[in-house]
């Protein structure tokens, strides 16, 4: 089990001790806290690293959802996600919205620590590593952890094809 330090929520903390986790939180400067960001700046690689985003349906409104995928990927929402919500249509969630559905701001989003009746879509491809960096439930801290507890967790659904291959730079 990893240590927390103080400025990691006590939310996402004690889930991280419910699911007796293997995990390590690092603290970060705010201003690095998007992960790519993060990982040019700390020197992680992306291919280890992923993105906790909210999404939120539109027709018909007020269903959420969390989708983990990696960071050099990028999560197909208006395919798999609106198919996994049965909606019509669906988007990223404004900033506000995720802090009021998530109670965590845009940056610092993890999987950690969120409402029970919140369902979380984790790709396929993060379980096949040994660890994954995701956001620490704020801006200023980040939490490596074994994936395989995402396996444990009952508001979890490891799904393939939540995200497609993101275009490389060219």
């Amino acid at each position: 089990m990893g240590l927390m330090n103080d400025t990691t929520s006590k939310t996402v903390r004690n889930a991280l001790r419910a699911l007796d986790a293997h995990f390590r939180v690092v603290e970060i400067d705010p201003a690095f806290t998007h992960t790519a960001a993060y990982c040019a700046r700390y020197g992680y690689p992306l291919d280890r690293s992923a993105n906790a985003i909210l999404v939120a349906s539109k027709r018909p409104p007020g269903r959420n959802a969390v989708c983990v995928v990696l960071a050099t990927t990028r999560l197909d929402v208006n395919r798999r996600v609106r198919s996994l919500l049965g909606v019509r249509k669906v988007s990223f969630a404004p900033a506000e919205l995720t802090l009021e559905v998530t109670g965590m701001k845009i940056g610092g989003v993890t999987p950690f620590g969120l409402p029970h009746d919140l369902p979380v879509y984790v790709d396929s491809r993060i379980m096949e590593l040994d660890e994954i960096l995701v956001g620490g439930g704020n801006r200023s801290t980040k939490i490596y952890v074994d994936p395989e507890v995402f396996g444990r967790m009952p508001s979890v659904e490891v799904t393939r094809d939540l995200a497609v291959d993101a275009p490389r730079p060219s």
